[in-house]
């Protein structure tokens, strides 16, 4: 589906300023119009569920109890 510049800048979270500069970059794939560009979404679907996993394994291993050390002793 293709969004306005505008639209695709707040479904990424980041600027319009951002947008036109992956754009410029080439890193971002779009098309310009005559008046504006129109950036097909569907280029991030796998990105952004790359990050979700990435998120998800981050939280795993954030939730992880630290394990005792081997070498405290108790000085009880």
């Amino acid at each position: 589906m293709y969004v306005t510049l505008s639209e695709a800048a707040d479904y990424l979270e980041c600027s319009e300023k951002q947008m036109r500069q992956l754009i410029f970059q080439k890193k971002i794939r779009a098309i310009y119009d005559g008046k504006d560009y129109l950036v097909n979404t569907a280029q991030f679907d796998t990105h952004l569920k790359q990050i979700e996993q990435y998120r998800a394994m981050m939280q795993e291993i954030l939730n992880q109890p630290i394990p005792e050390s081997l070498y405290v002793k108790d000085e009880d």
